[in-house]
């Protein structure tokens, strides 16, 4: 399989975003899980999506994995090196505004403005923007540390990267088997005492 090219490593994120980003995909991994068997968000949106939010971020082990995987579930070649390129114009006017909404995600590392929020349900309703918005926190989680996994891998291979550093990637890698279950317990208490699913500065 030829993996699309796109620029690598253009976000790099620290172990507390990693944490912040890890609680907030497991928070809301249950909207896109249901918008999904409702027949709300098909596969191929939420590939897209996270193809979208893959480009921004620059996860190279993520790139191969959902190229792959997109091109199993039938979507063409061009429409991935599109979306791995950042180019919206093959997206149906229907996925549109959640294609940009995830790009936005993205791009402000997490932290989405208000209105762009506000525009995403007005557009899709409650529902199915929380199924949207899980699909983006699901892949912003797996880009940090896939991005952390693909330097150190890269580095095994004597091709080290720019952006990173060894005690860097140990500490991204290592840091999961604690924050795996904090996160879940902190996700739990938030649900339970009915935090808000999303937050503005």
């Amino acid at each position: 399989m030829k993996i699309v090219e796109q620029e690598l490593y253009k976000k790099i994120y620290d172990v507390n975003e990693f944490y912040t980003a890890l609680y907030k995909g497991l928070r809301t991994f249950k909207y896109m899980k249901n918008n999904k068997k409702n027949n709300e968000l098909s596969s191929h949106f939420i590939e897209r999506i996270m193809l979208a939010v893959t480009e921004v971020n620059g996860c190279e082990i993520c790139s191969y994995a959902h190229t792959k995987y997109a091109l199993e579930q039938g979507m063409s070649n061009t429409e991935i090196k599109m979306l791995l390129s950042g180019d919206t114009d093959g997206i149906s006017e229907q996925e549109m505004t959640a294609i940009i909404f995830a790009q936005h995600y993205a791009d402000t590392r997490g932290n989405p403005t208000r209105e762009a929020w506000n525009h995403l349900v007005k557009i899709y309703g409650t529902e199915k923007a929380l199924g949207i918005l899980g699909a983006i926190r699901a892949i912003m989680a797996g880009n940090i540390y896939g991005i952390a996994i693909s330097a150190f891998r890269s580095r095994m291979k004597g091709r080290k990267i720019e952006k990173t550093n060894l005690l860097y990637e140990i500490k991204m890698l290592m840091s999961i088997i604690i924050f795996l279950p904090v996160a879940v317990i902190h996700g739990y208490i938030s649900n339970l005492f009915k935090a808000p699913v999303i937050n503005f500065k």
